[in-house]
């Protein structure tokens, strides 16, 4: 039975996945991070199954509220959750349900209820636009949920050392920070497998962390 991801007025552990009898572990995991960073292009990328979008045109309505600095040349942004699957067997078999959130603060209500059952949760990080990913790792920090880092490759953007992202949000030394490229699979399929490792060696041991009401100001 999976466990839902607790709202700032609950308190609940984060549920870790499923085995089906004779099949593949079946783990559910999230893709987050600030608006623009790949998310979608993320989930397409890998994804075996034709990837489930809810894109939307960006219009002149959103121009307050959807800074388009430094990724001018975006149209479109997800207004609900990005979903594919992806099958691996590493050594034992594992099935991968992706879910791709919506980036803007504003939806982070939405991001609770896409965590529930999850296993864990790949950031995705802007070298351009760090400060575009500071939500979802305070997010996932305050709800518990195992996460890491992964900082995606864009083209012409100035490549920062580890130490010198970890120190820029603040992230904590024992969470994995790693590379990629969100448009090749290979990269994004590694990425996933740091997660799963990562999660998987943090539970059951490690409770949630109390959540701060506050996230859902922001």
């Amino acid at each position: 039975m999976q466990t839902r991801t607790p709202r700032p007025d609950e308190a609940a552990p984060v549920g870790v996945g499923t085995k089906e009898v004779g099949g593949p572990a079946v783990l559910k995991i999230v893709i987050a991070g600030g608006f623009g960073v790949g998310k979608t292009t993320c989930v397409r990328a890998v994804s075996e199954i034709e990837p489930l979008t809810t894109e939307e045109y960006l219009t002149q309505a959103s121009v307050p509220t959807d800074s388009l600095e430094g990724v001018e040349n975006k149209d479109t942004t997800t207004v609900a959750f990005d979903f594919g699957r992806l099958s691996l067997d590493v050594p034992v078999p594992l099935e991968l349900f992706l879910f791709g959130t919506p980036g803007q603060d504003r939806f982070v209500n939405l991001w609770y209820d896409l965590s529930s059952g999850a296993v864990g949760a790949v950031v995705l990080a802007d070298t351009r636009r760090l400060a575009s990913s500071f939500t979802a790792v305070s997010f996932f920090e305050q709800i518990g949920l195992p996460f890491i880092v992964a900082v995606n490759q864009f083209d012409r953007a100035y490549c920062y050392d580890a130490e010198e992202v970890r120190a820029a949000i603040d992230l904590a030394p024992e969470i994995p920070l790693v590379r990629c490229d969100a448009r090749v699979p290979d990269s994004v399929a590694g990425v996933l497998l740091t997660l799963v490792d990562h999660a998987l060696s943090r539970s059951p041991a490690h409770p949630a962390h109390p959540i701060n009401p506050t996230l859902l100001d922001a």
